[in-house]
């Protein structure tokens, strides 16, 4: 039986990833792979390596989670370095938990390797820290579908700074909810597109323009974005 290694590939940017990461990355027999990692991050991998890429995009076919686990398993009872390469860090938003548990069902050994958070690389592009002294004391860190109600939202609407993660698609939605729980229309909002790559945009708008939807048609549906709300965000 071999190990499993969830490792975080960070925001984007290859050379973001830590040197564990690098480093066991280059030992790996085989590498499941999101879609959000970045092309040159897998040369870190030896070339006979076996790449499967297991990603889930938004509005796409993608493979099941459960599925995910199971390809998991059965490449550890066949390879002695399997890596799972996850986008961020594998325990934010990233199911890691859900692939845990399955490996320790199937007694497979595994390790955990933290990445960068795209929250935390999105506040170094816009030069404004996520928590700023007199400003913003507290940060949520927030997933939101176009499903949810803004019941969900409004219980985070408190946090001085707060992070979207995948929140395209429901962006007015979610600036209405902010709004309707107390949140000002001017509120500034920093959106933080395909972060840390050569392919990423920043826009800066309020509140209730974004509630107004203005934002969606600057978004591009292929990248991964950030929305950015809160005081501490103002450019």
């Amino acid at each position: 039986m071999g190990k499993v290694y969830l490792i975080g590939a960070g925001p984007g940017a290859a050379d973001l990833i830590t040197v564990r990461a690098a480093r066991l990355l280059s030992t790996a027999d085989v590498v499941l792979h999101d879609a959000l990692v970045e092309p040159a991050m897998l040369d870190y991998a030896p070339g006979d390596a076996n790449f499967i890429a297991v990603g889930k995009r938004s509005g796409q076919r993608s493979v099941a989670q459960h599925l995910i686990s199971k390809l998991l398993v059965d490449a550890a009872r066949e390879h002695d370095v399997v890596v799972r390469l996850k986008g961020g860090d594998p325990m934010l938003f990233g199911r890691g938990d859900e692939e845990m548990r399955a490996l320790e069902a199937a007694g497979v050994e595994y390790e955990i390797v933290p990445g960068i958070t795209a929250a935390l690389a999105a506040a170094v592009t816009l030069r404004r820290s996520l928590t700023l002294r007199g400003v913003a004391r507290s940060v949520a860190l927030v997933t939101h579908s176009p499903a949810a109600d803004t019941t969900e939202i409004r219980e985070h609407a408190n946090a001085d700074s707060l992070v979207f993660y995948m929140g395209r698609d429901s962006a007015p939605e979610i600036a209405r909810g902010l709004i309707e729980a107390g949140r000002a229309g001017a509120t500034p909002v920093a959106i933080v597109e395909a972060c840390s790559t050569a392919r990423e945009r920043t826009l800066a708008l309020t509140l209730a323009a974004l509630a107004d939807g203005e934002a969606q048609t600057w978004f591009d549906p292929t990248q991964p974005s950030l929305l950015m709300i809160g005081d501490a965000f103002a450019l």
